[in-house]
C-alpha cells in the first residue's frame, strides 16, 4: 500500500531524525575518542528502540488518517531490517578501508560519521529518482528484481565483491592531483607537515572511499527496499535509521564481523527473495484481459508484507545462530 502519510508527520519526522543525526555528529567532532563496547551498545540500543517506536507511530498516525496502519508499519519494519542487515555486512568493508589507510582510532568516529552523512545525501538522490522512475515505468521492477537476484548470487560467490576502496579509480585520481602524504598528523585531521612542506593527510582519501563504496552499496540496498515499499518517505526513513547506528555498530562488531560466517549467506537469501518479490510485484501490476469480456485478471497474487517480514527475520536469525554454532565448534576444536 503506497498511501501517503500526513504531511505534518513526514516533515516532523525528518526534522527530528536530522536533529538527532546532527547532535550525534556534534558529539563526535567535539569529543573524538574510541567508544567503549558499553557506549556503542547503549547507542545501538537507543537507535533500535527509536526505530521500533517510530514504526509504532507510523501505525498510529496512519490509522488515525484512515490508512492501513498495520500494512505501513510492517513495510517500515521489513525495510528497516533489510537496510540494517545490509549495513552490518558493509561494516566488513569499512574495517578494510580503515586498516589499509591506517586510520588512527580516535579519528575513525568522525570519518565514519561524515561518510554516513554523505551516504544519506547520495541515497536521498537515488530514492527520489527511483520513486519517480518506478511510478512512471512499472516494468523497471523486472530489472530491479533480476539485478537483486544477480547480486545475491555474487554475494555467495565472493564475500568482498565491492573491493577495498583503495583500488577504485577515484582514489587513484586523487592521489595524482592532490598532495597526500601517507602519514597522519597528531594534531590535525586533514593536514600534516613533512620536512617543512604541507601535505594533506589520508583523511580525504578515506572519506572519498567511504562515499564511493556507499554509492555501490546503495545500488544494492535501494532496489531492495523498493521491493518492500514504494513510499519514498518510508524508504528514506528506513535508510536514515539504519545508517544512524552504523558508526556504533562498526566499533561494537569490530573483529566479530569475521565470526558471522553465514551473515553474507543470509543477506544473499534476503536479496534473492526481494528480487523475486519485485518480479512478482511487476507481474501483479500486469493484468491479462479476458477475451471479449472487457475485464482483467491478475497474473499472480501479491506477496503480503507480513510474509516478507517473517522471511527476513527468520533468515537473519538462522544465519546468526548458524554462525555462532560454527564459531563455537571451531573454538572447541582448538
Amino acid at each position: 500500500m503506497d498511501s501517503a502519510l500526513p504531511l505534518w508527520f513526514e516533515i516532523t519526522s525528518y526534522a527530528v531524525l536530522v536533529a538527532i543525526l546532527l547532535f550525534d555528529l556534534f558529539l563526535v567532532v567535539r569529543r573524538p575518542h574510541v567508544p567503549s563496547t558499553r557506549e556503542s551498545a547503549l547507542w545501538i540500543t537507543f537507535y533500535v528502540s527509536l526505530s521500533v517506536v517510530f514504526g509504532l507511530l507510523i501505525i498510529v498516525v496512519a490509522n488515525d488518517s484512515g490508512l492501513s496502519g498495520t500494512e505501513l508499519g510492517l513495510q517500515f519494519y521489513a525495510g528497516w531490517l533489510t537496510e540494517y542487515s545490509l549495513s552490518a555486512d558493509n561494516v566488513f568493508v569499512f574495517l578494510i578501508i580503515m586498516a589499509q589507510f591506517r586510520v588512527p582510532k580516535k579519528m575513525q568516529q568522525e570519518l565514519l560519521m561524515m561518510g554516513i552523512v554523505l551516504a544519506l545525501i547520495f541515497r536521498a538522490i537515488f530514492i527520489v529518482l527511483g520513486a519517480s522512475l518506478l511510478e512512471s515505468y512499472s516494468w523497471l521492477f523486472y530489472i530491479f528484481g533480476a539485478y537483486l537476484v544477480y547480486v545475491a548470487v555474487q554475494q555467495l560467490r565472493e564475500k568482498d565483491e565491492h573491493g577495498s576502496g583503495e583500488d577504485n579509480f577515484v582514489i587513484a585520481w586523487l592521489k595524482k592531483v592532490l598532495r597526500v602524504h601517507p602519514e597522519w598528523s597528531d594534531n590535525d585531521r586533514w593536514r600534516t607537515m613533512v620536512n617543512g612542506e604541507k601535505f594533506l593527510t589520508p583523511a580525504i582519501l578515506v572519506l572519498v572511499s567511504l562515499g564511493t563504496i556507499d554509492l555501490i552499496f546503495a545500488l544494492d540496498s535501494i532496489p531492495a527496499i523498493f521491493g518492500i515499499t514504494t513510499s519514498p518517505f518510508l524508504v528514506f526513513t528506513c535508510n536514515i535509521l539504519a545508517l544512524m547506528g552504523l558508526r556504533q555498530l562498526y566499533f561494537l562488531l569490530g573483529d566479530l564481523v569475521d565470526r558471522l560466517h553465514y551473515l553474507g549467506h543470509g543477506i544473499a537469501a534476503i536479496l534473492a527473495f526481494i528480487g523475486f518479490k519485485l518480479v512478482n510485484h511487476a507481474l501483479h501490476l500486469n493484468e491479462l484481459p479476458f477475451i471479449n469480456a472487457g475485464q482483467h485478471v491478475e497474473i499472480v497474487p501479491e506477496i503480503p508484507t507480513w510474509l516478507s517480514l517473517v522471511v527476513i527475520v527468520l533468515t537473519l536469525t538462522v544465519a546468526v545462530l548458524a554462525s555462532l554454532a560454527r564459531t563455537k565448534r571451531e573454538e572447541s576444536a582448538k
